[in-house]
């Protein structure tokens, strides 16, 4: 089953009109991102629970479908855009899931994943906020560092510290970052 429920996640998030360089090739961003999600999750857990590997895979499904230009450009725009993507890849998530017949327990457990719901209480929750904070160090923070000022980036860094537990930060610590990313880093944590 859970092979089918990934490559239906897949499929679309195949979709994506929005491409990035994959091993030198073009590809859909959002598959990609799955993609690395999943590589991270088995990184972080070598045996990840069913619910765990449907979540860091479908994390971003059909992010495209919501684009951050919709809504205002400040804090509360961008909270309330996060939000709505949220909702939204629970719901694709669902119903994947219920075309399968899956139990309703794993239904329910994979929507509260993805939309972060007792982030602070569940642990698996934690644990999939420790694979996105990780997934956005290791492929994704050079690029946002490039993008933006040297404040932002540090605050970032600190907001993104702050999600992680122990086990996370001891991961992101190890990855592998060039001297200006690292430099950022430890001003962030200083």
């Amino acid at each position: 089953m859970i092979e089918k429920i990934l490559a239906k996640i897949d499929a679309i998030n195949a979709e994506d009109p929005n491409a990035v360089l994959y091993h030198g090739e073009e590809c859909p961003k959002e598959l990609v991102y799955g993609q690395r999600m999943t590589d991270m999750l088995h990184e972080y857990d070598s045996a990840p629970s069913i619910a765990m590997q449907i979540a860091a895979r479908g994390q971003h499904i059909q992010r495209w479908a919501i684009p951050r230009s919709d809504y205002p450009m400040d804090r509360k725009g961008y909270l309330k855009w996060r939000t709505e993507l949220k909702l939204m890849h629970g719901e694709i998530l669902s119903d994947i899931l219920e075309e399968e017949g899956a139990d309703h327990s794993l239904i329910a457990k994979v929507a509260d994943l993805v939309t972060k719901k007792r982030l602070k209480t569940d642990a698996e929750t934690q644990q999939l906020e420790d694979v996105v904070c990780l997934v956005f160090l290791k492929h994704y923070f050079e690029e946002f560092a490039a993008e933006h000022e040297e404040e932002k980036v540090v605050s970032i860094v600190q907001k993104t510290w702050g999600k992680m537990t122990e086990k996370g930060h001891e991961m992101a610590l190890k990855l592998d970052y060039n001297k200006k990313e690292l430099a950022l880093i430890q001003k962030a944590l200083q």
